[in-house]
C-alpha cells in the first residue's frame, strides 16, 4: 500500500491526540550514565521515575491479548513517565479494536501521547482509523509534544524502501518547575543494521535542538554496544549498563529495552521487571534532573 503524505512533524496539540485520562556489564564504546552516590536526594536536583516498555499490543508472551494484564505490569513500576512501544490504537482484531493508548492512561490516571507511525483507513464496518505507533504516558504536565519523522522501512508495503515516516515521540514534560524532553522510540527489527544507524543520525539531529535534559527510551531492537547505536553513547549515556536482559521476556537473552540519558541526568537505580505480560520486560530508572537555575 502507498504511503500517505504526511507533514515532518506531527504537533500534538493542533491534532489533539494528546489526550489527558480522567485524573490528572558496561558494553564496549557505550558510556554509562553518571551515578549519583549520595544517599538523600542531591540539592538542587529533582527526582524522576522513568520507565521503557513495549507492550506487544497488550499481549503477553502467551500471545493472550489482555490490556489488563499489561496495565497491572504498569502500575506496578510506579513510573512518572513511560515510554511505551507497540501501541495499538483500533488497529484490528488482535487488540480488539482497541485504543490502548487512551484506555492505559485511564487505567493509571496519567497523560497521553500517542504518535502513530502508521494511520490507516478504518476497517471494514468500523469508522475509526486504524493506528499503529509509540506512546508516552506522564503524572506530570506535558508542555508540548511532538510525533517527528525518522527513517522507516514500512511493514505495510510489499516492496519497502528507506523513507521518512512519523513514530518517534517527544514530550516536555514539567517536574517540579524543571522541564525535561523525553523521546520514545522503536527502531528497526530487521537483522541488517543499515535503518537502525539512520535512525539514530534521525534522533540525534532532533536530540539536538533540544535544551536542557533529556531521556531516551525504547526498544532498540540491538544491545547497547551494537556498532550502528555508536554514535548515541556521548551525547547519551545507558542508564543501566550493567542491567539485566529483557527479550524474551521468559528467559531473556539480550538486552534491547533501553533507558539513555542526557550529561545533566543522574542516575540512581535501574530495574527490570519480570513479567510475561509482553514479550519484552519493561525497565525502570530513577532519575536526579538539574533544577533550572542550578
Amino acid at each position: 500500500m502507498k504511503r500517505r503524505n504526511r507533514p515532518s512533524v506531527y504537533r500534538a496539540l493542533a491534532a489533539g491526540v494528546l489526550a489527558f485520562a480522567a485524573f490528572g556489564a558496561t558494553s564496549p564504546g557505550v558510556a554509562s550514565a553518571r551515578q549519583s552516590t549520595d544517599d538523600g536526594p542531591e540539592a538542587g536536583r529533582v527526582p524522576l521515575r522513568v520507565a521503557t516498555y513495549n507492550i506487544h499490543a497488550g499481549a503477553g508472551e502467551d500471545n493472550v491479548f489482555d490490556l489488563g494484564r499489561t496495565a497491572e505490569a504498569l502500575q506496578s513500576l510506579h513510573a512518572d513517565v513511560i515510554g511505551l512501544q507497540e501501541v495499538d490504537v483500533h488497529w484490528d482484531a488482535r487488540s480488539n479494536f482497541t485504543d490502548e493508548a487512551r484506555d492505559l492512561a485511564e487505567r493509571l490516571h496519567m497523560r497521553v501521547f500517542f504518535a502513530p507511525i502508521y494511520d490507516l483507513p478504518p476497517a471494514p464496518e468500523r469508522t475509526e482509523r486504524r493506528q499503529y505507533g509509540v506512546a508516552i504516558l506522564s503524572r506530570y504536565p506535558v508542555v508540548s509534544a511532538e510525533n517527528h519523522e525518522s527513517t522507516r522501512l514500512s511493514t505495510q508495503e510489499a516492496n519497502p524502501v528507506p523513507a521518512p515516516a512519523p513514530g518517534f515521540a517527544e514530550v516536555t514534560v514539567r517536574v517540579r518547575g524543571t522541564v525535561v524532553h523525553v523521546y520514545s522510540t522503536h527502531l528497526d527489527y530487521r537483522a541488517d543494521p543499515a535503518v537502525r544507524q539512520v535512525q539514530v543520525d534521525d534522533m540525534l539531529g532532533i536530540l539536538a535542538k533540544d535544551f536542557g535534559p533529556k531521556v531516551l527510551v525504547g526498544d532498540f531492537n540491538a544491545e547497547p554496544g551494537a556498532p550502528e547505536l555508536a554514535k548515541l553513547w556521548g551525547p547519551l549515556a545507558d542508564a543501566a549498563p550493567q542491567g539485566g536482559k529483557t527479550y524474551p521476556a521468559i528467559a531473556p537473552v539480550k538486552r534491547i529495552d533501553v533507558v539513555a540519558v542526557s550529561p545533566e541526568v543522574a542516575v540512581t537505580a535501574t530495574r527490570e521487571l519480570g513479567t510475561a505480560a509482553s514479550d519484552h520486560r519493561p525497565v525502570v530508572a530513577d532519575l536526579l534532573l538539574h533544577q533550572l537555575g542550578s
